[in-house]
């Protein structure tokens, strides 16, 4: 999503966490930056079903920043090019609704 090529900053994060039955198949699977990650998993930011990245506004009213990310808003990640890597749409969108914080 954000083209970073260091890998010791990239990490694997499950949609739907493994502990609230999420399935350890690449389809629940994204690869962000560590930072991303983190807030992807505190609801801060997700990703649509349709692969667009979204930050809540609670990340600038609860903080008053978060510039970075803002600047990510709206925009396509990058997929994986075999559609069964790719993450699932119904994951993603169990993540908008039981995680985002909108």
């Amino acid at each position: 999503m954000t083209g970073e090529h260091s890998l010791p900053v990239l990490e694997a994060a499950h949609i739907q966490p493994f502990a609230m039955d999420g399935p350890h198949q690449v389809e629940n699977g994204l690869l962000l930056r560590t930072d991303i990650h983190r807030l992807f998993d505190q609801g801060y930011v997700t990703v649509t079903p349709d692969h667009h990245f979204l930050v809540s506004r609670r990340l600038k009213e609860e903080f008053d920043n978060g510039k970075t990310y803002y600047d990510l808003q709206g925009r396509m990640i990058r997929l994986p090019p075999q559609p069964a890597d790719q993450p699932s749409p119904s994951l993603l969108a169990w993540h908008n609704e039981q995680v985002f914080l909108g």
